[in-house]
């Protein structure tokens, strides 16, 4: 029977959210927002325009909203060639594919950004195939995201795993029904995720692959 193991990206399998903290600041600096960096981070794992509203209010004009989301996408393409993933990030992937897991990632990414940050995690091979925000019409914390993943794999929510590093990925998969496993290495706190649905959680992927054997994963079995 198959089973689905569901990864965001920016966070938990590449070392991308300061980057993006960086230039969604700066696209709100010009704009004439002063938004705290604090703030930002906390908003990462939100689709743009929901993340524009959580830091800006839904009561504003909205006018300028595609400017600041095209201002923070021309700064995050700076960094394309240098994105890095995290240690282990490739070969956690390969592992479960290895072991039978169908391997969808679960991203606002899209176009060349998406091809910048699995070019950095060097495991296609084993990635069966993407759900992004542009899929669905509510992203993240809504479970959306994460049932289009799942339809995608074909596997029923109690045959998934879930992987993320913001309280927006744990909400939105645990909505869909699906077990859900923080990691620390998007600055989000280990109490913060668990009060968000994580079962688990672990400082990184290089940690999680380690501990495959006592977590989730292996309390899934394949029949």
């Amino acid at each position: 029977m198959d089973r689905a193991a569901l990864f965001d990206v920016d966070g938990t399998l590449t070392d991308t959210n300061h980057l993006h903290i960086t230039c969604w600041w700066e696209a709100l600096r010009q704009a004439g927002h002063h938004v705290s960096m604090h703030a930002v981070h906390r908003a990462l794992g939100l689709p743009g325009n929901s993340l524009l509203d959580h830091l800006l209010g839904t009561d504003r004009d909205r006018s300028g909203d595609d400017r600041i989301s095209t201002a923070h996408d021309t700064l995050y393409a700076t960094y394309f060639d240098r994105l890095r993933a995290f240690d282990s990030a490739g070969a956690l992937l390969c592992t479960l594919a290895r072991d039978g897991w169908k391997v969808l990632l679960v991203t606002s990414a899209q176009d060349r950004e998406l091809a910048a940050l699995r070019k950095a995690i060097d495991a296609d091979d084993a990635i069966v195939d993407t759900a992004t925000s542009d899929d669905v019409e509510q992203g993240k914390p809504a479970p959306e995201p994460v049932r289009r993943a799942l339809d995608l794999a074909g596997v029923a929510a109690e045959r998934a795993v879930f992987v993320g590093d913001s309280v927006w990925d744990m909400k939105s998969a645990t909505r869909a029904g699906v077990t859900t496993i923080g990691l620390l290495c998007g600055g989000i706190s280990r109490a913060e995720l668990e009060e968000a649905g994580a079962l688990t959680v672990h400082s990184d992927p290089a940690s999680l692959l380690t501990h495959l054997h006592d977590s989730p994963f292996r309390r899934l079995p394949a029949d």
